[in-house]
């Protein structure tokens, strides 16, 4: 399946069933041209209508977006392609690269705890029993007064002692490192390499090569605490990605990438309006990496060729090396 094909169309059939009008609409594709993607279209619209009359449950259009869905390819600017690793604009405006088989996984940082430390069940516990003292010396209001002020002092106490522990292990950062460590102690072959974003890590494989759907890649998700939507789009899409290039609102350009339409078509390239907004943007992005490299886990002896290509493309592309801020 092509991750990002570059030719779009799209079919309408129209027929009835059961005395009513039935009207379908399908995507089609294709890296050949724009006659062979309307021919992929019209295929794909048919075999949909042939299947609602006979009486199957099939949706009678299909979302326009850019993203990915079930059954649907990624739909974004091809700005960059190296075989079958292809660098993308997305609906934003920010560089991706997408690849179909060098694993990439996104890990979004739980925010530093705040608030209650104290269990639910903790605090009425608290207020109960300086209710019942104070029942019991005559003063309910008192007694409730002293719970009130035990619940905030032990809520102190156990926040303190959270806080302290979670700086004892680097931080949302370290724990999620640790995390990382831990796998590679358990898998001793593989060959990671972290990188800090302005939300978590980005780590990357790079001893050898995987498909999404493979159930080692799933397994190497969750042990990493990968971000759910992430690793769902990934088995979407038939592919890894990594954002390059900042997010523009980081950057304080709050104007959207003109036109702003929910999916990529190619008369948009020339369309001057998204030409001075891409100019805009890579004015204000060049100070800016989109990740920055922390460090290195396993056995860095073994590198996968393509994992190594894809691994410089990003980097330079990401200006992962270059001690820049995030963006």
């Amino acid at each position: 399946m092509m991750i990002v094909p570059a030719y779009w169309a799209e079919a309408r059939l129209q027929d009835r069933y059961r005395g009513r009008p039935l009207v379908v609409r399908r995507f089609g594709w294709s890296d050949d041209d724009q006659d062979a993607a309307q021919a992929h279209a019209d295929a794909r619209a048919r075999e949909a209508l042939d299947a609602i009359l006979s009486g199957q449950s099939v949706p009678r259009r299909e979302r326009r977006t850019n993203y990915g869905v079930e059954g649907i390819p990624i739909r974004e600017q091809i700005v960059q392609r190296s075989d079958d690793v292809i660098v993308t604009r997305n609906s934003y405006g920010a560089l991706c690269l997408n690849t179909p088989d060098v694993l990439f996984a996104d890990i979004d940082h739980v925010s530093t705890p705040s608030g209650c430390a104290l269990p639910l069940l903790g605090a009425l516990g608290l207020l109960a029993a300086g209710a019942l003292i104070g029942g019991a010396l005559g003063n309910f209001n008192i007694g409730l007064a002293a719970g009130g002020i035990a619940m905030v002092v032990v809520n102190q106490v156990l926040s303190w002692r959270r806080n302290r522990r979670l700086a004892r292990s680097g931080g949302v950062e370290g724990i999620a490192l640790q995390r990382v460590q831990a796998f590679v102690e358990h898998h001793p072959d593989w060959h990671l390499r972290a990188y800090r974003t302005p939300a978590g890590l980005r780590i990357l494989a790079m001893h050898a090569t995987f498909e999404p759907q493979d159930a080692q890649v799933h397994a190497f998700f969750k042990a990493l605490g990968t971000d759910t939507l992430y690793a769902r789009m990934c088995t979407l899409q038939h592919c890894f990605r990594a954002r390059l290039t900042p997010k523009p609102w980081r950057l304080g350009i709050i104007a959207h990438i003109r036109p702003p339409v929910a999916a990529w078509s190619a008369e948009q390239a020339s369309n001057p309006d998204r030409l001075e907004w891409i100019a805009e943007y890579e004015r204000e992005s060049a100070g800016f990496a989109a990740c920055a490299y922390v460090r290195s886990f396993g056995d860095e002896r073994r590198v996968d060729a393509k994992a190594e290509r894809v691994r410089d493309l990003h980097d330079r592309m990401s200006r992962a090396l270059e001690n820049l801020p995030l963006g």
